[in-house]
């Protein structure tokens, strides 16, 4: 996949990277932007079915996919696709896609949909979230963790990428446009981190995905 964000993730694994393996204090830094309270609100349980969008090698999928019914994760990258397998290869209940979440085809809806440092890689947010609202089961859950930093770059030394900032008073916007409706909206250290649920479908909602 020729794709300047697929690319950058293949780099990382190849030099080594893998957040699921990360040292004690480097993981404690992470849950900055989605620990504990931010799985607590997806409210799993043996029962539902979860997707993740930007599922990297795993790092919150190995405590998702073991508490809930069906886990599926999708990334761009297919290096980090393959350490993601790899990671999760103990459970037999985990599927990992490796496309683009807004081309990929699902032939399922999910309970849960949740997302974290995945949507400032995404340029057309309201229509990441549209889909979101497609894929959730009535009743489901969205819950997303966006970074606060507003740059547009990545620069990682070897390479630098364009981002696409997420902007708190936007994505309040993207997911009311969408039909879902918030819970919740609170900020961590680094993040601004949004509940949201599909309470009910219109019928005949027709929409551009």
């Amino acid at each position: 996949m020729n794709n300047p964000v697929a690319t950058h993730y293949d780099i990382l694994i190849t030099e080594g990277n893998d957040p699921v393996h990360d040292p004690e204090p480097l993981k404690v830094y992470m849950d900055k932007w989605d620990g504990a309270d931010f799985i607590e609100k997806m409210k799993l349980d043996k029962a539902k079915s979860v997707l993740e969008i930007g599922v990297g090698t795993g790092r919150l999928a190995v405590r998702v996919a073991p508490v809930c019914k069906h886990f599926t994760g999708i990334d761009i990258s297919s290096e980090t696709v393959k350490r993601a397998e790899e990671n999760l290869k103990d459970l037999d209940n985990v599927k990992i896609i490796c496309d683009d979440f807004l081309s990929a085809e699902f032939n399922e809806k999910f309970d849960v949909v949740y997302s974290s440092l995945t949507f400032m890689h995404i340029e057309e947010k309201q229509r990441a979230v549209d889909k979101v609202f497609y894929l959730l089961k009535n009743g489901g859950r969205f819950v997303l963790s966006t970074d606060k930093n507003q740059s547009d770059t990545i620069d990682a030394g070897f390479t630098k990428i364009k981002v696409f900032p997420d902007k708190p008073d936007d994505t309040k916007m993207y997911i009311e446009k969408s039909g879902m409706h918030i819970e919740k909206h609170y900020e961590t250290e680094f993040a601004n981190v949004f509940v949201a649920l599909n309470v009910e479908k219109p019928s005949g909602r027709m929409m551009n995905l």
